[in-house]
Protein backbone atom coordinates (compact mmCIF):
# COMPACT_ATOMS: atom_id res chain seq x y z
CA UNK A 1 0.00 0.00 0.00
CA UNK A 2 2.75 2.41 0.60
CA UNK A 3 4.31 1.47 -3.53
CA UNK A 4 0.96 2.92 -4.14
CA UNK A 5 0.89 6.20 -1.97
CA UNK A 6 4.44 6.93 -3.24
CA UNK A 7 3.00 6.37 -6.98
CA UNK A 8 0.37 8.31 -6.30
CA UNK A 9 2.35 10.89 -4.95
CA UNK A 10 5.20 11.06 -7.49
CA UNK A 11 2.79 11.63 -10.10
CA UNK A 12 1.00 14.30 -8.05
CA UNK A 13 4.22 16.75 -7.35
CA UNK A 14 5.37 16.18 -11.27
CA UNK A 15 1.61 17.56 -12.12
CA UNK A 16 2.00 20.29 -9.96
CA UNK A 17 5.36 21.00 -10.94
CA UNK A 18 4.40 20.97 -14.63
CA UNK A 19 1.59 23.61 -13.48
CA UNK A 20 4.39 25.26 -11.98
CA UNK A 21 6.39 25.60 -14.90
CA UNK A 22 4.27 26.84 -16.68
CA UNK A 23 2.76 29.31 -14.59
CA UNK A 24 6.78 30.52 -14.04
CA UNK A 25 7.12 30.40 -18.17
CA UNK A 26 4.13 33.17 -18.43
CA UNK A 27 5.35 35.18 -15.63
CA UNK A 28 8.95 35.33 -17.44
CA UNK A 29 6.92 35.97 -20.88
CA UNK A 30 4.80 38.92 -18.92
CA UNK A 31 7.90 40.19 -17.66
CA UNK A 32 9.94 40.29 -21.12
CA UNK A 33 7.02 42.02 -22.30
CA UNK A 34 7.06 44.67 -19.57
CA UNK A 35 10.70 45.15 -19.83
CA UNK A 36 10.61 45.46 -24.01
CA UNK A 37 7.70 48.19 -23.94
CA UNK A 38 9.89 50.26 -21.25
CA UNK A 39 12.71 49.90 -23.40
CA UNK A 40 10.74 50.90 -26.12
CA UNK A 41 8.39 53.78 -25.02
CA UNK A 42 12.19 55.23 -24.14
CA UNK A 43 13.04 55.12 -27.59
CA UNK A 44 9.81 56.69 -28.94
CA UNK A 45 9.97 59.03 -26.39
CA UNK A 46 13.92 60.13 -27.78
CA UNK A 47 12.75 60.15 -31.00
CA UNK A 48 9.83 62.33 -30.24
CA UNK A 49 7.57 59.39 -31.98
CA UNK A 50 3.80 59.00 -30.58
CA UNK A 51 2.76 54.93 -30.33
CA UNK A 52 0.50 52.72 -28.20
CA UNK A 53 2.12 50.21 -26.69
CA UNK A 54 0.38 46.77 -26.65
CA UNK A 55 2.09 43.56 -24.64
CA UNK A 56 0.41 40.23 -25.05
CA UNK A 57 1.60 36.53 -24.86
CA UNK A 58 1.05 34.39 -27.35
CA UNK A 59 2.06 30.94 -28.73
CA UNK A 60 5.02 31.11 -25.74
CA UNK A 61 6.64 34.25 -26.82
CA UNK A 62 6.11 37.61 -25.93
CA UNK A 63 4.60 39.69 -28.38
CA UNK A 64 5.02 43.85 -28.91
CA UNK A 65 3.08 45.95 -30.63
CA UNK A 66 3.42 49.84 -31.47
CA UNK A 67 0.44 51.72 -33.78
CA UNK A 68 -1.03 54.91 -33.70
CA UNK A 69 2.18 57.27 -34.58
CA UNK A 70 2.45 58.71 -37.94
CA UNK A 71 5.90 58.34 -37.88
CA UNK A 72 5.91 54.83 -37.10
CA UNK A 73 6.68 53.58 -40.75
CA UNK A 74 10.25 55.15 -40.63
CA UNK A 75 10.58 53.09 -37.70
CA UNK A 76 10.31 49.43 -39.96
CA UNK A 77 12.16 50.48 -42.66
CA UNK A 78 12.62 48.83 -46.28
CA UNK A 79 11.32 45.26 -46.22
CA UNK A 80 11.08 45.62 -42.31
CA UNK A 81 14.96 46.06 -41.63
CA UNK A 82 14.79 48.62 -39.20
CA UNK A 83 11.57 46.34 -37.62
CA UNK A 84 14.36 43.16 -37.37
CA UNK A 85 16.89 45.52 -36.31
CA UNK A 86 14.75 47.47 -33.56
CA UNK A 87 13.04 44.01 -32.22
CA UNK A 88 16.88 42.08 -32.31
CA UNK A 89 17.89 45.52 -30.22
CA UNK A 90 15.25 45.13 -27.43
CA UNK A 91 15.06 41.27 -27.52
CA UNK A 92 19.47 41.91 -25.85
CA UNK A 93 17.79 44.91 -23.72
CA UNK A 94 15.43 41.89 -22.47
CA UNK A 95 18.22 39.68 -22.16
CA UNK A 96 20.19 42.25 -20.09
CA UNK A 97 17.16 42.80 -17.50
CA UNK A 98 16.93 38.72 -16.92
CA UNK A 99 19.91 37.06 -17.95
CA UNK A 100 17.50 34.76 -20.68
CA UNK A 101 17.89 35.09 -24.35
CA UNK A 102 14.53 36.41 -25.41
CA UNK A 103 12.64 35.04 -28.70
CA UNK A 104 9.80 37.88 -28.34
CA UNK A 105 8.49 39.44 -31.37
CA UNK A 106 7.92 43.38 -32.12
CA UNK A 107 5.38 44.82 -34.79
CA UNK A 108 5.16 47.91 -35.47
CA UNK A 109 2.19 49.72 -37.33
CA UNK A 110 0.69 46.06 -38.09
CA UNK A 111 3.62 45.68 -40.66
CA UNK A 112 4.53 42.15 -39.42
CA UNK A 113 0.38 40.91 -39.48
CA UNK A 114 0.21 42.23 -42.80
CA UNK A 115 3.24 40.61 -44.37
CA UNK A 116 2.19 37.73 -42.65
CA UNK A 117 -1.11 37.63 -44.73
CA UNK A 118 1.01 38.40 -48.07
CA UNK A 119 3.16 35.72 -47.13
CA UNK A 120 0.84 33.11 -46.28
CA UNK A 121 -1.27 34.04 -50.06
CA UNK A 122 2.14 33.76 -51.44
CA UNK A 123 2.98 30.60 -50.44
CA UNK A 124 -0.42 29.47 -51.25
CA UNK A 125 -0.27 30.45 -54.78
CA UNK A 126 3.04 29.61 -55.56
CA UNK A 127 2.26 25.65 -54.24
CA UNK A 128 -0.97 26.06 -56.34
CA UNK A 129 1.26 26.66 -59.44
CA UNK A 130 4.12 24.44 -58.55
CA UNK A 131 1.17 21.25 -58.33
CA UNK A 132 -0.64 22.56 -61.72
CA UNK A 133 2.50 22.97 -63.69
CA UNK A 134 4.93 20.42 -62.57
CA UNK A 135 7.76 23.08 -62.13
CA UNK A 136 9.82 23.88 -58.75
CA UNK A 137 9.60 27.37 -58.09
CA UNK A 138 12.69 29.83 -55.90
CA UNK A 139 10.91 32.62 -54.25
CA UNK A 140 13.15 35.72 -53.52
CA UNK A 141 15.44 35.73 -50.33
CA UNK A 142 13.96 36.14 -46.96
CA UNK A 143 14.21 36.13 -43.25
CA UNK A 144 13.81 33.19 -41.23
CA UNK A 145 10.40 34.39 -40.18
CA UNK A 146 8.99 35.21 -43.47
CA UNK A 147 10.09 31.27 -45.03
CA UNK A 148 8.68 29.72 -41.70
CA UNK A 149 5.23 31.37 -42.92
CA UNK A 150 5.80 30.27 -46.36
CA UNK A 151 6.49 26.71 -45.35
CA UNK A 152 3.67 26.96 -43.51
CA UNK A 153 1.07 27.76 -46.00
CA UNK A 154 3.17 25.69 -48.63
CA UNK A 155 1.87 22.69 -46.20
CA UNK A 156 -1.61 23.17 -46.36
CA UNK A 157 -1.56 22.59 -50.19
CA UNK A 158 -1.47 19.10 -51.36
CA UNK A 159 0.84 17.27 -54.11
CA UNK A 160 3.55 19.76 -53.02
CA UNK A 161 6.42 20.24 -50.38
CA UNK A 162 9.05 23.38 -49.63
CA UNK A 163 12.55 23.52 -48.49
CA UNK A 164 14.83 26.17 -48.10
CA UNK A 165 18.56 26.50 -49.96
CA UNK A 166 21.05 29.01 -49.54
CA UNK A 167 23.00 30.78 -47.31
CA UNK A 168 22.06 34.05 -44.76
CA UNK A 169 20.70 36.24 -45.85
CA UNK A 170 20.18 35.27 -49.44
CA UNK A 171 18.44 31.74 -48.05
CA UNK A 172 14.92 31.23 -49.85
CA UNK A 173 12.19 29.01 -50.27
CA UNK A 174 12.24 26.66 -53.03
CA UNK A 175 8.79 24.83 -54.40
CA UNK A 176 8.25 21.61 -55.63
CA UNK A 177 6.33 18.87 -56.65
CA UNK A 178 6.33 15.92 -54.41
Amino acid sequence: MSDTAEVIGAGGDSTASAVNDVDDNEDLLVREGDIAGDYLERLLDILDYDGDIDLDVEAGRAVVSIDGGDDLDKLVGPRGTVLEALQELTRLAVQQETGVRSRLMLDIAGWRAARREQLRELGRSTAESVRETGERIKLQPMSPFERKIVHDAVATVDGVTSESEGEEPKRRVVVKPE
